[in-house]
């Protein structure tokens, strides 16, 4: 005999069921309303998603100690009004309180959401576009792309990749509902429809081609050194093998152990790509490098930029120091340069990396000789790398001062309270008054 048996199942209808299809190979399922998930196993999340995200504090920083988070948000406040909480109304924590709360927003994929709603983005498995991947597993040759990092946009400026059509609503301020979806690295948007979202080709982006992507250094190309690593060395060391090395002593074993550090670059050479180093003084002209910060954090991948009041360039330098095609751009006075200058004298980096300089200090002399103008005019970030990229290198001199004692000048007429060592011992000539500059300007008159 035959058997029937009735299962009760969920179907999802067609049209969802396309735009459903579209998100997910989008890489998109964050955006997907419950509704349209179809019963089935759990999805495993990624081993770096934190275990318990409402431990952690909302960071304002790039965290670059050994228990850094993958996808981990850079909170700073905001008071503009108009943007909705991302989280959605289902989820908000002031619709619930029916009350105004406090907003972040972050700086890397440009989200804002109330500070009670911050443990929300885990329920939803929204995180912030990946700065680096884990050492765990060990590719012999390493891809040369990474993965959009999408978003949904309830305000979107631009047209939409595929159909061309402009982001434009009526009434876009008050708006709620999802108008388009962004990624945070490449910046291409689509419209939050199922035509545009199904004609999209794949979910990698090869980070060449444009602007920001030839400036930017890849997320395969930053490696995280857990401290599992350690234990996987430790036990390589134990087999015996001959070699006629000397062994180092304790002494260098603690200097390599002290410089020891959880990341480390692994780059990937290319005469495409000219990766860039952003230092910034937030403290200079009014605070204004802290807005600029928070800019180059949304172009670049944060990692690459670095708050000079945190420790100085030396640590950043020397983690980078191998990646080919590096180049540099000080956001400061004169004093923000030297510093940098200096730093890259004392690690003697082979090639030196070219500096360029966006003034935001009070004595711009320097960026004013190299063409960078006397003062940052809100000019657009993306002009700004387009320059770096495509600058013109000249060579800029710089003077080593040896004070030495005058041998003429007996010790009895010596007086102790004279400083005996220069505060500075290294200067930068930039412009000249004296001979050099005379002759200069008699050639340059007699053409």
């Amino acid at each position: 005999t035959w058997g029937k048996r009735r299962w009760e199942a969920v179907a999802i209808p067609w049209p969802a069921r396309r735009r459903w299809k579209a998100i997910s190979r989008s890489g998109m399922q964050h955006l997907a309303p419950a509704s349209l998930i179809a019963p089935g196993p759990p999805t495993c999340l990624p081993s770096t998603a934190p275990k318990d995200p409402a431990d952690r504090e909302a960071r304002s920083i790039v965290d670059w100690n050994e228990n850094a988070s993958i996808g981990e948000h850079l909170w700073y406040d905001t008071s503009v009004s108009g943007d909705v909480c991302y989280v959605g109304e289902e989820s908000c924590m002031a619709k619930t309180a029916q009350k105004s709360l406090p907003r972040k927003k972050c700086a890397a994929c440009k989200i804002v959401v109330h500070v009670a709603c911050i443990d929300q983005l885990a329920k939803i498995n929204f995180r912030c576009k990946p700065t680096f991947r884990e050492a765990g597993c060990r590719n012999i040759r390493e891809p040369s792309f990474v993965r959009h990092h999408w978003v949904h946009r309830r305000r979107q400026d631009g047209k939409c990749k595929q159909c061309g059509k402009g982001f434009q609503q009526k009434f876009a301020f008050h708006s709620k509902e999802i108008v388009a979806i962004s990624c945070s690295w490449c910046k291409q948007a689509y419209f939050c429809a199922v035509m545009c979202l199904n004609s999209e080709p794949s979910g990698e982006w090869r980070a060449v081609g444009k602007t920001y992507a030839a400036v930017t250094i890849s997320n395969r190309s930053l490696l995280i050194l857990l401290l599992l690593q350690n234990s996987f060395k430790s036990s390589t060391k134990k087999k015996k093998r001959t070699s006629f090395k000397r062994k180092p002593s304790k002494k260098g074993m603690d200097e390599q152990e002290s410089k020891w550090r959880p990341f480390i670059i692994k780059p990937l050479p290319s005469a495409l790509t000219k990766p860039v180093l952003i230092f910034i003084n937030p403290k200079s002209g009014g605070n204004q490098g802290t807005k600029v910060m928070q800019t180059f954090m949304w172009y670049l991948n944060p990692r690459q930029v670095f708050d000079l009041s945190n420790g100085g360039p030396r640590d950043a330098l020397e983690m980078y120091k191998k990646v080919p095609n590096l180049r540099i751009l000080a956001c400061g006075g004169d004093g923000t340069v030297g510093w940098i200058l200096s730093v890259l004298d004392q690690l003697q980096m082979n090639p030196q990396p070219p500096v360029a300089v966006l003034p935001l200090g009070t004595g711009n002399d320097l960026a004013r000789t190299l063409n960078w103008g006397g003062g940052y005019t809100d000019e657009p970030v993306s002009k700004i790398l387009s320059h770096v990229e495509d600058g013109l290198i000249v060579q800029l001199d710089r003077w080593n001062l040896d004070l030495q004692r005058n041998p003429d000048v007996g010790p009895e007429e010596f007086d102790d309270g004279v400083q005996k060592r220069l505060p500075l011992d290294v200067f930068n000539n930039y412009f000249s008054l004296g001979f050099d500059a005379h002759v200069t300007l008699e050639f340059h008159e007699s053409r």
